[in-house]
């Protein structure tokens, strides 16, 4: 029997003794390289051994120490390996250049697993350097070497796994993780190491960490890698969100009622708004036939309870509109139709809807326009809800003086904007409550005596469809001396 079948035939050794030829393909494979690295003889041979167990980080390295001992040397060096589940391991490898009886150049490589001392080795290196620094941080913070092995766990970690003081060094960091994360986290860790970079805490992973007791928390961890002299490791550090988990799923399910509380209020809306509409429509029909004696004379006082019953009515129905539309804008349903859109026509459109009304209080109603068409792109029947809600505010706040509708063509404060103005002498808007003008249900001093009647959604309304347009409305008011408010939409 020559020397290479005697070395193989060995089969008892725990070290994996490998032949190969020149080219470095496996040529025989003992039971102790089965135990090591997970492969059968049958699935081992005739495959480069670069393929089946090295690195491709390690490839350069391995390729050289073959070329030295082809040359007649002996090589002996430490390396890492890759196992046939993907975990790596440390081994010491002794490789020599044999020939066959026949005179074939063969390549034997004896290689140990000395992952446990080279982990202990490490061990005792970190604990030196890092750690003091390391207790000194709130999160736990676990290194591990390239085989994944912990090499060093701060007291936090270990009261985070529930650990006892230096019970963690030298085993597997899979063993923090559920059965279930362990076979995909080999293969990562691995391929971490082939190109480690940082990655930062909370990136987005949903991730469980396993305690001794075998119950699981979610965790967020930080990945660094850190390299010295002797070897490279990565440093994570780990963060028990447990807490925070619990307030988001509390918010979740409190998200989660809202929006079917929202849901069952879109659907109360749209139910309700022709049952609702349907019979006010009626009454302030009906009321109208009665003002317009159609039916027969009325009495003064017949005629004053009527008029009531009609002004409540349009008010009431007033209310149920701006909700419906304020519902519709707040739940993404309004869908506009740009088209072209003349504005001069739109204010002519307001002035006679509104002019008689203002005439009517004794004021007097200007509308002031460019003597240039002005066209824009928009929908029509928003931009003309604006118009309508602004110039009604103003008529309803101004007792006496005017209320005046201005269209400029090109707003002096953006050559890119049109603005329609919308001033009046009324009773204006304190300095303080501007701010809160546009909320919705907002009344400013709703208990003045003689305050007109409203809904608190007209400006809010007003400011939400002119959103939607692209553009805004601004404000300037004085207590006492009018105001003045400004849509600005883009050409």
């Amino acid at each position: 029997m020559d020397y290479e079948s005697i070395l193989l035939s060995t089969n008892d050794s725990p070290d994996a003794l490998i032949l190969l030829d020149v080219d470095g393909r496996i040529v025989d494979w003992n039971n102790g390289a089965y135990r090591v690295f997970g492969y059968t003889r049958a699935e081992a041979l005739n495959t480069l051994l670069l393929d089946l167990v090295v690195p491709l980080d390690r490839r350069a390295d391995q390729q050289h120490q073959m070329h030295e001992t082809l040359a007649g040397r002996t090589t002996t060096y430490e390396s890492v390996r890759r196992r046939k589940d993907a975990s790596l391991l440390y081994v010491d490898v002794t490789m020599q250049s044999t020939r066959s009886a026949k005179g074939a150049l063969s390549l034997i490589s004896a290689e140990k697993d000395v992952t446990t001392i080279k982990v202990m080795r490490d061990a005792k290196l970190m604990e030196a350097r890092f750690r003091d620094l390391l207790e000194s941080t709130p999160d736990g913070i676990v290194m591990a070497n390239p085989t994944g092995h912990i090499v060093i766990a701060n007291s936090q970690a270990e009261r985070l796994f529930g650990y006892e003081s230096g019970e963690l060094r030298g085993v597997s960091v899979d063993l923090l993780l559920p059965t279930r994360y362990r076979h995909a986290h080999v293969g990562h860790r691995s391929n971490y190491f082939q190109q480690p970079r940082t990655r930062a805490m909370g990136s987005g992973l949903d991730l469980a960490g396993l305690r001794k007791d075998g119950s699981e928390f979610p965790i967020e961890i930080s990945l660094s890698p850190l390299r010295t002299e002797e070897s490279a490791f990565v440093m994570s550090a780990i963060r028990d969100i447990s807490e925070r988990k619990r307030f988001e799923k509390a918010l979740q399910e409190k998200n989660q009622e809202l929006a079917s509380a929202n849901q069952a209020k879109d659907h109360f809306l749209a139910g309700m708004s022709h049952e609702l509409r349907t019979p006010l429509n009626a009454i302030i029909g009906f009321t109208g036939t009665l003002l317009m004696k159609l039916p027969g004379p009325l009495n003064e006082e017949q005629e004053k309870q009527l008029r009531t019953v009609q002004s409540s009515g349009r008010h009431l129905l007033a209310l149920i509109n701006d909700l419906l539309d304020v519902s519709k804008i707040a739940a993404g349903k309004v869908e506009l139709a740009c088209e072209a859109v003349d504005c001069k026509e739109v204010m002519h459109e307001v002035e006679a809807t509104l002019g008689p009304q203002a005439v009517g209080k004794g004021l007097d109603f200007e509308l002031v326009l460019p003597d240039l068409t002005t066209v824009l792109q928009t929908d029509r029947r928003a931009l003309c809800q604006i118009v309508l809600n602004l110039t009604g505010n103003a008529i309803k706040f101004t007792e006496r003086g005017y209320v005046r509708l201005t269209l400029d063509s090109t707003s002096p404060i953006d050559s890119n904007l049109v603005g329609i103005r919308i001033e009046d002498s009324g009773v204006g808007i304190p300095a303080e409550d501007i701010d809160r003008l546009f909320g919705a249900f907002t009344r400013i001093n709703p208990a003045r005596a003689n305050a007109p009647e409203g809904t608190g959604l007209g400006l809010h309304l007003s400011q939400k469809l002119a959103e939607l347009l692209g553009g805004k409305i601004s404000v300037q008011s004085k207590s006492g001396h009018g105001s003045c408010f400004t849509l600005l939409l883009p050409k």
